[in-house]
Formats: C-alpha cells, sequence, structure tokens
C-alpha cells in the first residue's frame, strides 16, 4: 500500500511537471510570434469570468464555515443526551444557537471578493499591458488583497497576515534554496520543523500567561477552556512573578467554590503559588494532569473532526458520496490524532508547571516559555506533514504577540491598517509564486487556493491559432481525475483539507 501511495504521489508530480512545461512552451511560442496573451476563460466574458468565481467561491467558503458550526451543533446536542434534537431543524440551526450567518458572510466575501476581483484584474492587465509578466500576477494579488476588509476584527487581520507572511517566507526560501542562492543551516534536520514548533508554542504560552493581552480575544479564550487552570490563578501567578500584591478577594472567591475552600493559605507577595492553587480540587498532581488531558479530548474532538469531515465534503462532494464510509474514517482517524496532540500538549504544560513548584521555592516568568516549548513534543505524534503546517499556523500567532510587545514597547511604530497593507503584499507574492514558481510552495496551501481560484491560473486559454502543444492539454486534463481518483481517496483528508490551519476559520 505504501508503494502504491509513493507511486501515485510520484505520477502527481510528474504530471504537473509536464503541465507547467506545456504552458512555458506555449508562452514561449506566443512571444516569439508577438500574440497577445489570451485570457484564461474561452467562452465566458472578462467580466462574467469575475463574477462567477466570485460566486463559487463565496458559496464554497461560505457553506464550508455554515457546515462546520451545524456539526458542531450537534455535537453539542448529542453530548446533552438529547439525541431527538438532531431531528428538530429549530434546534439544529436556529439563529438563536446557531450564530455563524454574520461570520459565514465575511468570510465569503473574503475569499470570494479576492477571487472575482483577481481574475477581474488579470484580465484588465493583459489587454492594458498587452504582455503576461510576472509583475501581473503581483499586482493583482495584491490589490485583490484589499478583500481582508471584508474582516472587520483588525486583530483576525493582523493573524491572517501573519500567516502568509510566515508562507511567503516559506516560498522566498525554497526558491533560493532550489536555485542555490541561499540555504539555511539545520534545514536538512528531520525535526527542524518540530523546533519551529516548539519556538513559536513556548512564545504563545508565555504571552498567554504573562501578557495575554497580545493575544487575539478568541485564541485566548480557546486555551483557557482547553486548559483546567481557572483565569484568577493565571492572573495570580502573573503578578505574583512580577512582584506586585496578589488579589487575595479574588482568589479567595474562586477557592471558595472548590474543594480546597478554607485550606489554604493565601499571601499577599507569595514567592510562588503552591499546586494546591493551582489544581484546588485535586491532591494528586499526577491525577490532575492526567484528568486535564483526557477532559481536553472530550472537549476538542468534535472541533477536529469538523474542521476535517466538513472541508472535504463540501470541497469533493462527489468523492465523499462514492466512499463515505472510508471517508468518515479518515476524518475519525484524523480528529483523533489531532486531538491526542493537543491533549498531551495540555497535560504536559501541566505537569511542567507542577514539576517546577515542586522542587523550586520562588516563580519565574520564564519558566512559562520554557514549559510551552517542552509541551510542544506532543506535536510528535502528528504525522510528519502536519507538523510543519501546525508550525506555520502557531508562528503567526508568536509573530502577533511579539509585534504588540514591541509596539508596546515603542520599539516599532504604531501604524494604522499596517496588517491590510502587510496582507496585500504577501498575497502579491503568494500569487507570484503559485503562477511561475509553484514547487515552491506547501501542497497543502497550493491546492487550497487553486480550488478557490476555480480554475489553474496559469492555463491560460488557446489563442486563435493553436500550437501543437495545446492539442495535449484537453486529453491531459481528461486523464487527471482518473489519475488523482485512486489517491484522494487513499489520502488523509486531514493532510489535504484540514482548514484548521487557516487562521480565521
Amino acid at each position: 500500500m505504501q508503494d502504491k501511495t509513493n507511486a501515485e504521489k510520484r505520477l502527481r508530480e510528474a504530471e504537473e511537471r509536464l503541465r507547467d512545461a506545456i504552458e512555458e512552451l506555449q508562452r514561449r511560442q506566443r512571444s516569439a510570434m508577438g500574440l497577445q496573451p489570451p485570457c484564461e476563460h474561452v467562452d465566458d466574458s472578462c467580466v462574467a469570468n469575475a463574477i462567477g468565481n466570485l460566486c463559487q467561491s463565496f458559496l464554497l467558503s461560505y457553506g464550508v464555515r455554515v457546515g462546520i458550526g451545524i456539526l458542531l451543533r450537534a455535537f453539542k446536542l448529542a453530548r446533552g443526551q438529547s439525541y431527538s434534537s438532531l431531528l428538530d431543524l429549530k434546534q439544529l440551526v436556529s439563529e438563536k444557537d446557531l450564530i455563524v450567518r454574520e461570520e459565514a458572510c465575511r468570510i465569503g466575501l473574503l475569499f470570494g471578493g479576492f477571487t472575482g476581483s483577481y481574475h477581474a484584474l488579470r484580465c484588465f492587465l493583459r489587454k492594458y499591458r498587452k504582455k503576461e509578466t510576472p509583475l501581473n500576477a503581483i499586482l493583482a494579488g495584491s490589490v485583490a488583497g484589499l478583500s481582508i476588509l471584508a474582516l472587520d476584527d483588525s486583530s483576525r487581520r493582523r493573524t491572517l497576515a501573519l500567516y502568509l507572511l510566515a508562507r511567503l517566507g516559506q516560498c522566498a526560501y525554497n526558491s533560493a534554496k532550489s536555485k542555490n542562492k541561499f540555504h539555511l543551516w539545520g534545514s536538512h534536520w528531520r525535526h527542524g520543523d518540530s523546533l519551529l514548533f516548539a519556538l513559536a508554542s513556548a512564545q504563545v504560552m508565555y504571552a498567554f500567561v504573562m501578557r495575554p493581552e497580545s493575544l487575539p480575544k478568541s485564541y485566548q479564550d480557546f486555551i483557557l477552556k482547553t486548559g483546567p487552570v481557572a483565569q484568577p490563578v493565571y492572573k495570580a501567578v502573573r503578578d505574583s512573578c512580577r512582584g506586585l500584591p496578589v488579589d487575595i478577594i479574588a482568589l479567595s472567591t474562586f477557592l471558595s467554590k472548590t474543594k480546597a475552600s478554607g485550606s489554604v493559605k493565601l499571601e499577599e507577595f507569595p514567592s510562588i503559588l503552591p499546586c494546591s492553587v493551582i489544581h484546588p480540587d485535586t491532591s494528586s498532581c499526577l491525577a490532575h494532569n492526567a484528568t486535564a488531558a483526557s477532559r481536553t479530548f472530550r472537549k476538542t474532538f468534535p472541533l477536529y473532526f469538523s474542521l476535517t469531515f466538513v472541508p472535504f465534503v463540501i470541497l469533493h462532494l462527489q468523492k465523499f458520496m462514492e466512499f463515505p464510509v472510508r471517508t468518515c474514517w479518515r476524518a475519525v482517524q484524523g480528529a483523533v490524532r489531532s486531538t491526542s496532540f493537543l491533549s498531551a500538549f495540555v497535560g504536559i504544560f501541566q505537569g511542567a508547571i507542577c514539576l517546577h513548584r515542586k522542587v523550586a521555592v520562588k516563580d519565574h516568568k520564564l519558566v512559562y516559555w520554557y514549559a510551552g516549548g517542552l509541551a510542544a513534543l506532543s506535536v510528535l505524534l502528528e504525522k510528519k506533514a502536519r507538523r510543519g503546517e501546525l508550525a506555520l499556523y502557531v508562528l503567526p500567532r508568536a509573530g502577533e504577540s511579539l509585534w504588540y510587545i514591541l509596539v508596546n514597547r515603542r520599539l516599532l511604530p504604531d501604524i494604522k491598517h499596517a496588517e491590510v497593507a502587510l496582507f496585500c503584499m504577501c498575497m502579491g507574492g503568494i500569487m507570484y509564486y503559485l503562477e511561475h514558481e509553484p514547487d515552491t510552495m506547501a501542497p497543502f496551501l497550493r491546492g487550497l487556493i487553486r480550488r478557490f481560484l476555480a480554475s489553474k491560473i496559469s492555463n491560460p486559454g488557446p489563442p486563435s491559432s493553436r500550437s501543437a502543444s495545446y492539442v495535449y492539454l484537453p486529453t491531459f486534463d481528461g486523464l487527471k481525475p482518473k489519475l488523482q481518483d485512486s489517491q484522494e481517496t487513499e489520502a488523509s483528508a486531514s493532510e489535504k483539507y484540514n482548514l484548521e490551519s487557516i487562521p480565521g476559520l
């Protein structure tokens, strides 16, 4: 089975290289003949093509977001033992309980607006400049990037911009490396992606404990709900590390609702908060960490399953109809593996905090940085292909936190709408690499962008006088689904269609 999968992967790579070679030959022939580069659509006008792509991408992204919301709502009803309510549409999709309409519309406008405006700008630049150059893709991608304004939350826009900056850096590095122009020391390491994930996770967990305001509110809430420690305890830890007086009243109010009520002596200036305050409901650190991991698994499994299953069904409905059982099984496998990774992360992080309290008499803020890096070793539970994706997912959060801290300390200027400008710049670079150096992009990102753009953007339609190379393209396109069917049904849905790797979704 492994040999078959490797053979199909090599076949697909050869397919893409052959297509790129044919298209490069077409471009050179048109250049030699002095022909104006044709638009990529043949039957539709430029306006109709742009509007069609806008509507298609809007419906796809809108459907993905709503589908995830419905599935999560179904898990919530099932968890409450209300199985009959799963058939009651009023409880399943009512606006009162399923509040995704505005968010889904904004995400649809983001993807649809970018796709439609990008296609329209490409057609305009072809006709205005009367030539096809990399500058066309850069300009069209940069201007179309203004669709990020569909998101009203500047924090989400900044997160998405930093995510694309990391992706653009990945493309630039891969391009330089392939041309033997630049090479990072240690890039050949087997676990280099895990190291990057550990460094990013260390910064994120440090920021969550010591500088929570530097993280997006939604991200703070997710970590707080996933972890087993209450918010008043985190605030007390933060004040203790900074040498500030601990809010004894708020901490006492919290402890009064637990099993440790009245048994813990609180100090206004403690050198370190004991484990009895960190986990007051249990005296055993080992039992507390095991319980935290199991609770995290139960909380996050529905989310990971939804992020794995829904995108694949919506984007590839026909394949799901052909192999429904296999698709569900793959989604369950991917969700279990990802949930186990996150559960282990929580357990290791809490274990490191408890261990520090067993051997030290004074707390320090760097302990939480190292604890985050140590907990990141749980990423080894994930597949190799997923580790790099996770590293590039967490890296923007770490960068956003560092950005906020530097601006807060006035080491960087606070420029209004800087995240919009950064997003536009990154989209211009991403579209350049997608068209002219696609091999430098991660397969997940390349496939996702091409899917939402609704067509292969570097495959222009044939001119009036067709060259010999065009004869092969229809046959090649007809063979492509047959070559991919077996591979895509065997591939894990979580590797190719897991939208959790996209911030904002």
